[in-house]
């Protein structure tokens, strides 16, 4: 009777399991084992050059710029993406009038294409016409800015559009998670005489553990793979000021036809991510109280 419920279990993941080793793992297997060879030109095949690719890679300035805007674009849009998404949770889960026009305000970039994101974003950034240097002209008198055309603001700029997509799509679960803590609790911590903040810190942040780990993976590997409104928008540029790993990987796979120095990044990339995400739950899992 236990083997036939086995059988049936693995018979019942195997679909998922399919799907999972067809366009995770073997993709994944795939790409370390291209790294290890140079890139195939017409008639000269591949041959195994071993860890010469992750050699090039190590004195390629383009890499390290691209490495350091990541690394500045990922601890901007992590915290401000959360925590932006925690205070609209908190906000639409109040009593408040319109919170339902609000909840879905809040959502519907989340739905809409990156592409069409970056479309519309491009209308917000333009120099004198756009909507950004309009309002900041009316209310400041600020001359045209060009946004995403210098090396100073370009990166900030995607930034900014990282976080406007992501922030509704993080507020889900968190307002999901708000409703599902216990209204005993706060009537409890109210009965003892417990300040707002205080509640919030000792009663809402705690239970919110789980979510909030859970949020923070998503939002790190969002990170480093959320770079759609970039190539529409700046194309890495300018100067590679907006330059991030994805993006350089994009650039040597695909218009420089250089495959076997973008499997050597893309591994870089996924061992990068697989070690935060790694850390995250080896320090996170103490912290995170699961009721």
């Amino acid at each position: 009777m236990r083997g036939r419920t086995t059988i049936h279990a693995w018979l019942m993941l195997s679909p998922a399991l399919l799907l999972l080793v067809a366009f995770t793992h073997y993709p994944a297997i795939a790409t370390i084992w291209h790294s290890l060879f140079s890139t195939p030109r017409g008639s000269r095949p591949a041959r195994f050059v071993g860890a010469e690719n992750y050699l090039a890679l190590a004195e390629d300035p383009i890499f390290w710029q691209a490495l350091v805007n990541n690394l500045v674009y990922a601890l901007a849009t992590i915290p401000l993406s959360i925590g932006l998404a925690l205070m609209m949770a908190i906000w639409v889960n109040g009593k408040i009038h319109g919170r339902t026009a609000l909840r879905i305000a809040f959502f519907t970039p989340t739905v809409l294409p990156m592409i069409a994101v970056a479309n519309l974003w491009l209308f917000f950034y333009t120099p004198d016409y756009g909507l950004l240097d309009q309002v900041l002209r009316a209310l400041f008198g600020w001359g045209p800015t060009n946004w995403i055309g210098t090396t100073e603001t370009a990166l900030g700029a995607m930034i900014v559009v990282a976080v406007w997509k992501e922030a509704g799509f993080f507020m889900i679960f968190y307002l999901a998670a708000l409703q599902a803590i216990p209204p005993n609790l706060y009537e409890a911590a109210a009965i003892e005489g417990a300040s707002r903040a205080r509640i919030f810190w000792r009663v809402t942040l705690p239970l919110l553990g789980p979510t909030t780990l859970f949020v923070l993976v998503n939002a790190v590997i969002n990170g480093f793979r959320l770079v759609d409104h970039i190539i529409v928008m700046t194309k890495g540029g300018p100067d590679n000021a907006t330059a991030l790993l994805l993006t350089y990987v994009y650039e040597l796979g695909f218009r420089f036809w250089d495959t076997a120095t973008a499997s050597a990044l893309t591994v870089v990339l996924l061992v990068m991510l697989a070690l935060t995400a790694a850390m995250q739950f080896a320090l996170g899992e103490k912290r995170v109280h699961y009721r």
